[in-house]
C-alpha cells in the first residue's frame, strides 16, 4: 500500500460522551458516526491535561506536561521540544495547518509549512493571570462571566471561524487534489467548537428542545458535597452560580449539544470533500478534542479537573489499512505523535523513542488491553495544588497535592457518583495506584515546579497585581482573516 495522506481534526472541549456513536440519546452527529463507522473508535481515550494550552503541547510534542513544562494557559508550545510536525518536515513531508493550534504565535517554528488563519494564545502571553496559584487570588480578575454574557441561539466569533475553518480546509483539499505532485501530506485542522461561548446558529439549537434536557448530575444543591481541591477549584470561578435562572442553565446544555453538532456538520463537510476530491481512498483521518466539558455535573462548567467529563476525549482513526471496530484499550493524545509518525512509515528513534505513547495503529491491531495505564495531570487556573489522574482497568485514581484523593470503580460506577478513597477495603488498591503514579512522576516534586516556573512568569509581568489585568479574559479571541 502507498503512503496515505493524513488530516487529524481537533475539535475543542468535546466530551466524547456527546456523539451519536456513543449511545447519546439525544446528541446528533451523523458525521463522526460515519468515520467511526468504517474505522476503529477508541472507547476509552484521554487527554494529557484537562485545559487547552497543555494538552497541545503535550499532544505536539508526545510528551506529558510535567516533562515539557508547558502548565498552562500562558506557557504555550513554541517549538522548543521538538514536535511530530518538525519529525514529518524532515522527512520531506508537507504539513500545514488549518485553524486552530493554542501555541505561542505564528512566528514560531511550530512544525508546519504553513498556518491557514490560526489562533494562538493571545497576544503571545495567553492568561498570565491564571498563572497566579500560591496563593491563589482571593478575587476574579474580570467581572463577566466566561461562558458568556450571552447563552443560546444565534452567531458568535467562534461559530463564524469555525465556518471560516472549513471554507479553508475545503479549498486546500480541492487544491491538493489538482496538484501534480503525488507525494503524501498531512493537513491538522483545528475547529473551537464545542468550547463556549455557547451560543450556536439557531437551526442547531432548535434540534434541542429544554424540555427534553434533564438535569446535570450531583449538583449540590441536591445535596452533592464536592472534594474539596474542587471545590477550592470552583470558589475561584463560580460558573454555575452565574445564571440566572434554571432556563438559561438548561439553555447552556442545548447550546452545548447543538454546538456537538454544529463541530460535527463542519466536519462532515471537510469528508465530503475528501470523498468528492477522490482522496478518501488514499487518506487516513484522525479525529480528537482536546479535553472534555462538565456541561454541568457536579455543578460545574468547562474542564480543568479529573472527572470523565474533564479527562475523556473522542478518538476515531479511520481510512486505508484501518480496520472498522472499537478499541478498548486506553489511549492518550501523546500517543498520537508516534501514530502520526508510523502513518507516514517513521520511526520513533533516538528521543522520541523514549516518549510515553505508543501508535494508535499497533495499538488497534492488537488485542485489548484495558490495564494499560491513563494519565493525566492539572496544574492551571483555579487550582490550588497540582492534580494527577490515573487509570488503570476498572480503577481511576485522583492523586491532589495535600488533598486526599480519589477512586472510583469504573466498572461498577462509570459516572464517579462514589467515592472509594476512604474505604478501608479499598486501601490496597489506593496504594497501589499511587505507587504507580509516582513511577511516572513525583507529584510533589511537579507541583512544586509547576508553581516556581509560574511565579517567575508573573514575576516578568510585573508580580501578581499587574499580572492579574494581563491576559483574555475568557475564551481566546479569533485571528482576523488573513493573519
Amino acid at each position: 500500500m502507498a503512503t496515505p495522506n493524513l488530516v487529524i481534526i481537533m475539535s475543542d472541549e468535546h466530551d466524547p460522551r456527546y456523539m451519536g456513536v456513543s449511545g447519546h440519546a439525544m446528541v446528533k452527529t451523523p458525521n463522526l458516526d460515519r468515520l467511526a463507522a468504517r474505522g476503529t473508535c477508541f472507547a476509552n481515550a484521554y487527554t494529557p491535561s484537562s485545559i487547552c494550552v497543555p494538552a497541545r503541547a503535550a499532544f505536539a510534542t508526545g510528551e506529558y506536561v510535567h516533562r515539557i513544562g508547558y502548565w498552562d494557559n500562558a506557557i504555550a508550545y513554541d517549538g522548543r521540544v521538538r514536535g511530530w510536525g518538525h519529525a514529518l518536515q524532515d522527512a520531506g513531508i508537507r504539513v500545514e495547518s488549518i485553524g486552530k493550534l493554542h501555541y505561542r504565535n505564528a512566528e514560531d517554528d511550530a512544525g508546519f509549512d504553513a498556518e491557514h488563519i490560526p489562533m494562538h494564545i493571545y497576544n503571545g502571553h495567553g492568561m498570565v493571570w491564571g498563572s497566579i496559584r500560591d496563593p491563589l487570588p482571593d478575587r476574579r480578575p474580570h467581572g463577566h462571566r466566561m461562558l458568556g454574557d450571552y447563552i443560546g441561539p444565534g452567531e458568535s466569533n467562534y461559530t463564524r471561524y469555525d465556518r471560516s475553518v472549513t471554507a479553508h480546509a475545503i479549498e486546500w483539499l480541492k487544491a491538493r487534489a489538482d496538484a501534480s505532485d503525488a507525494n503524501p501530506w498531512c493537513l491538522f485542522i483545528g475547529f473551537v467548537a464545542p468550547h463556549f461561548p455557547l451560543v450556536v446558529p439557531p437551526e442547531f439549537f432548535e434540534l434541542y428542545p429544554l424540555d427534553r434536557i434533564g438535569l446535570p448530575k450531583l449538583h449540590p444543591r441536591t445535596g452533592y458535597v464536592r472534594h474539596p481541591w474542587v471545590e477550592t477549584h470552583h470558589a475561584f470561578w463560580r460558573h454555575d452560580d452565574a445564571f440566572r435562572d434554571e432556563e438559561e442553565r438548561l439553555t447552556a446544555i442545548a447550546a452545548y449539544y447543538g454546538l456537538c453538532t454544529w463541530v460535527d456538520r463542519n466536519i462532515g463537510q471537510v469528508l465530503n470533500t475528501l470523498d468528492e476530491a477522490g482522496l478518501a481512498e488514499t487518506t487516513r483521518v484522525i479525529y480528537t478534542s482536546d479535553h472534555g466539558d462538565n456541561v454541568g455535573a457536579r455543578g460545574l462548567w468547562g474542564k480543568s479537573n479529573l472527572y470523565q467529563e474533564s479527562v475523556a476525549v473522542p478518538m476515531i482513526m479511520a481510512g486505508p489499512g484501518i480496520d472498522a471496530g472499537i478499541c478498548a484499550t486506553p489511549v492518550n493524545l501523546v500517543d498520537l505523535f508516534p501514530t502520526i509518525l508510523h502513518s507516514f512509515g517513521l520511526t520513533t528513534d533516538g528521543a522520541a523513542a523514549v516518549k510515553p505513547g505508543a501508535s494508535l495503529l499497533d495499538l488497534s491491531a492488537a488485542p485489548d488491553d484495558p490495564e494499560r495505564l491513563a494519565f493525566s495531570e492539572y496544574h492551571a487556573i483555579g487550582s490550588p495544588s497540582g492534580a494527577f489522574m490515573l487509570r488503570k482497568g476498572r480503577w481511576k485514581y485522583h492523586h491532589y497535592v495535600g488533598f486526599p484523593p480519589e477512586l472510583f470503580d469504573l466498572e461498577t460506577d462509570p459516572e464517579e457518583t462514589n467515592d472509594l478513597a476512604g474505604d478501608p477495603a479499598h486501601a490496597g488498591i489506593v496504594a497501589e495506584m499511587g505507587a504507580l503514579l509516582r513511577q511516572i512522576c513525583d507529584p510533589e516534586v511537579v507541583d512544586l515546579q509547576a508553581k516556581r516556573d509560574q511565579a517567575a512568569l508573573v514575576a516578568r509581568f510585573g508580580g501578581r497585581e499587574a499580572a492579574m489585568t494581563v491576559g483574555a479574559p475568557g475564551a481566546t479571541p479569533v485571528p482576523k482573516e488573513g493573519s
